[in-house]
């Protein structure tokens, strides 16, 4: 599950800041689920109480994927980032875009992806399915 490279665009020029590193996280984990067979069918969903990064699709499965970017393991891996409190976040987000979506009665998934910048520059991406 790690080495997919983002290839729609370019790693953040050092100093780019925390927007541009999380637009490189994003379109590396949307590259990684679609390069495993999923349709991505949302990005950045936003409602009043927050935003989705990705939702994408598999058959009867329908994912709900926090993505979390790092330019280093300074501040610890990416997945740590993922908080109770940011749990309960994405299930509430969930199940408003689930309601304004028809799924088909599909199962949903939680997910986080961890992107981790290598020495090269190019994001490398690793998918905790089923993660909460």
């Amino acid at each position: 599950m790690t080495g997919s490279r983002a290839e729609r665009r370019p790693p953040p020029r050092p100093g780019a800041g925390r927007r541009a590193l999380g637009r490189v996280g994003e379109d590396a984990a949307a590259a990684w689920y679609e390069a495993h067979g999923y349709d991505v069918l949302d990005r950045n969903w936003r409602c009043r109480e927050g935003e989705l990064d990705l939702v994408a699709r598999r058959g009867s499965v329908v994912v709900m994927c926090e993505v979390k970017t790092r330019s280093g393991s300074a501040f610890g891996a990416p997945f740590e980032a993922v908080t109770i409190t940011k749990q309960r976040r994405i299930r509430v987000l969930a199940v408003r875009w689930l309601a304004g979506h028809a799924t088909g009665g599909a199962d949903v998934r939680f997910d986080v992806a961890s992107v981790t910048l290598g020495s090269d520059g190019l994001p490398r991406v690793e998918v905790l399915e089923e993660a909460f």
